[in-house]
């Protein structure tokens, strides 16, 4: 039967509807917030998946372009592969939900979310959180919820709860707080260099606001909740436990007091390979797979109690350490800009590259068309770690961390105004032990300054762990990856001096407390500084030009009247002036003209050419003048293409002109002067007093352009 139930949260009504749609799932909701509403199903196998020793869990995230009346582009005319957006909303609704189902279940959960309306103001990713964390909750599933999620922003120094993409584009915060009744699970979002004060704020405001989508989702389980199926757990045979703990023990504390990564690896790959072939028979009741699952669960209670009882981590360093830090810059010849960060085991090398604004990236979304000018690509080939695997295209986890530190850098990239560059900025990662989406943000803001784009400030990001028992918890900073693997927690930030940039968190446990958000924002301050400090003893500002190799681009401003005297009959004006220097030139309706060309003499060409033709013929300057026509009287000259005026015998020279072919030719080109532009428009224009024209007075038409281009070469 069909349940409506709403409330209030932030300014607007949330819906969710239960039993009319999908009713063959194990769970099913719609979520509506103004005009935007998401379907959410889960289901779940009915058996354990035979062979893993993990929880199998997909969430899939999709946008019809029906939602918003709209037919997809291309020749199918139909969705293709999932967008980055659908990417990253799908890894926003998976990262809360998977440390609450029960540990040891290895049944297959699927969980999918479809917009079906999407009003162009109301983001659909929060509703297709909330609503799996309904799905999930009331359906058979096990699971240990509900979560509450909301958007809070900023606007004029005030928070907003959910604000809409017109409010957002206002704000100098998106972050996304997601709660559990323990505590805080999940942030994800990024600022305008906001105080680590002012986001702790935010996430103690959001904290309440989530808290009261749980009590509103409780209320539907109470009234529309199934029963809950008791899973069959796949656990550790205690008695396998025992003999794996006694045989391994005093050989893992050995492995666990060496420094290097590398070292430790092979050592424990050798242990393992010891305790499967005195565990593992042909006759035996346990399986390789079995004997492995309980040598990590022993070396998992070794990594945790040396931290909390022995105040020691692995690789000895103390809880607010930063590994060993290397930055260069410039390692590439032929590049835009490069830089290289090493951090400890983790190396990122990222290259800037510059482009036009004909190499932006469009994107077809929902909410329409958009242009992006500043792109983070982000790499993670096996060797980083040492694996032998396929290369395929970039994963959810390539485009996850690629995104965050792109969100880190964006909040201090120049404007287009003032910087009219596309820029792409790809990292790959060489190394990987800890945080590589955070050496990524390190080393891009070394590359970009390399490449002589003008930041607002350096950039540093930090990942910071937690190990928590009972009322025992320590964050750790730098964390490496046996305490990212063992660990509870996964907190990033990212940010200038001034403030954050980005911040993402995520658990393995059911939430963590409000003070313990606050002191993990206050370490990884510290810890940003310190690297902010290393990255600044290289490079501590943008070169003041862009590499030799990167195209040269110059903006002007013209009267939007003249667009269409630039464009020319079918374009006939542009195409010519490509054609002649190689330049691309991209129009504005706003009269905003961008040139640009592989080089500083191609780029002038086309900008001297582009002045030409829009700005209009003035009397008593000078132009350069060529003959096309010449009748008996005079001969007419194009001064500007398709601007035309008249030289009358008279004004072709201080002497007597018998005939006008005694003075000029067809084709020939010299300087005339405009003396008069008359009534109907027709111009008049003098040979002799071109030149005749006496020191001080108008320079030149186009030795005056060459001198302002030249200037203008200085800016950009």
């Amino acid at each position: 039967m069909n349940k409506r139930f709403e409330t209030k949260i932030g300014n607007e009504s949330l819906i969710i509807e239960t039993g009319k749609y999908a009713k063959q799932a194990n769970g099913s909701c719609t979520v509506q917030l103004g005009g935007t509403l998401v379907l959410v199903t889960c289901v779940t196998s009915k058996k354990p998946r035979e062979g893993i020793d993990f929880f199998p869990l997909t969430v899939e995230y999709q946008e019809k372009t029906y939602a918003a009346g709209k037919i997809p582009g291309g020749f199918f005319k139909r969705e293709g592969r999932p967008s980055q957006k659908e990417i990253l909303t799908a890894r926003l609704i998976d990262r809360p939900v998977r440390p609450l189902f029960p540990k040891g279940f290895i049944n297959e959960v699927q969980v999918m979310a479809i917009v079906l309306s999407y009003d162009g103001q109301n983001d659909s990713d929060i509703l297709a959180l909330i609503g799996a964390s309904c799905a999930l909750s009331i359906s058979s599933i096990p699971f240990n919820g509900p979560i509450g999620a909301v958007r809070v922003g900023r606007i004029n120094n005030e928070f907003v709860i959910n604000p809409t993409f017109s409010q957002l584009d206002e704000s100098a915060l998106d972050l996304v707080v997601t709660v559990t009744k323990d505590g805080v699970i999940m942030l994800e979002g990024n600022s305008s260099e906001l105080k680590e004060e002012i986001i702790y704020e935010a996430v103690n405001f959001a904290y309440k606001q989530s808290k009261a989508v749980i009590a509103f989702i409780d209320g539907i389980v109470k009234e529309c909740g199934r029963k809950k199926i008791t899973p069959e757990l796949k656990e550790i045979d205690p008695d396998l436990q025992a003999q794996v703990e006694k045989l391994a023990s005093a050989e893992l504390d050995r492995i666990n007091g060496m420094n290097a990564k590398e070292e430790r690896i092979e050592t424990f790959d050798i242990l393992a390979k010891e305790i499967v072939s005195k565990l593992v028979t042909e006759d035996g009741p346990h399986e390789e797979s079995d004997v492995k699952k309980a040598l990590s669960k022993v070396e998992k209670e070794k990594v945790r109690q040396l931290i909390l009882k022995d105040k020691r981590r692995v690789d000895g360093r103390g809880f607010t350490d930063v590994r060993s830090i290397s930055c260069e810059t410039g390692i590439l010849p032929r590049t835009h800009g490069s830089g290289l960060f090493t951090r400890g085991e983790t190396q990122s090398i990222a290259v800037t590259t510059l482009g036009t604004s004909a190499d932006e990236q469009m994107i077809d979304a929902l909410k329409g068309k958009a242009y992006k000018s500043f792109m983070l690509h982000y790499n993670f080939p096996p060797f980083s770690v040492g694996e032998v695997r396929p290369v395929r295209g970039p994963g959810r986890r390539e485009i996850g961390h690629g995104a965050l530190a792109e969100r880190a850098l964006k909040a201090v990239m120049p404007s287009n105004e003032d910087f009219p560059y596309t820029i792409r900025l790809v990292s790959d990662i060489l190394e990987s032990n800890g945080s590589s989406s955070m050496a990524t943000v390190c080393a891009g803001t070394l590359s970009l300054m390399d490449a002589g784009v003008p930041i607002k400030a350096p950039v540093s990001g930090i990942a910071l762990g937690l190990v928590k028992e009972n009322d025992k918890e320590i964050i750790l900073t730098d964390i490496g990856g046996v305490e990212d693997h063992y660990g509870d927690m996964d907190f990033k930030v990212a940010g200038t001096k001034e403030g954050v940039t980005a911040i993402q968190m995520d658990l393995k446990i059911g939430g963590i407390s409000l003070d313990l958000v606050k002191k993990a924002l206050s370490q990884a301050h510290d810890a940003r500084l310190v690297i902010l400090d290393e990255m600044k003893s290289v490079i501590s500002k943008p070169k003041e030009s862009i590499s030799e190799y990167a195209p040269k681009i110059v903006v002007l401003r013209i009267n939007p009247d003249k667009i269409g005297e630039l464009i020319g009959p079918g374009g006939k004006n542009i195409k010519r002036i490509t054609a002649e220097t190689g330049a691309t030139i991209d129009i504005e309706d706003d009269g905003t003209v961008q040139i640009g060309a592989i080089d500083t003499v191609a780029c002038d060409k086309a900008v001297e050419a582009v002045k030409r033709i829009t700005q209009g013929v003035e009397v008593g300057k000078i132009y350069l003048g060529k003959v096309k026509r010449i009748m008996e009287f005079g001969a007419f000259c194009e001064v500007l293409p398709g601007k035309e005026g008249l030289i009358r015998i008279s004004e072709l020279a201080n002497k007597f002109v018998k005939k006008v072919e005694d003075e000029v030719k067809v084709g020939q080109e010299f300087p005339v002067k405009v003396i008069e532009i008359d009534p109907q428009g027709r111009i008049n224009l003098s040979k002799k007093q071109a030149v005749d024209k006496k020191e001080g007075q108008d320079e030149s038409h186009h030795e005056k352009h060459k001198r302002l281009d030249h200037k203008d070469k200085g800016k950009h």
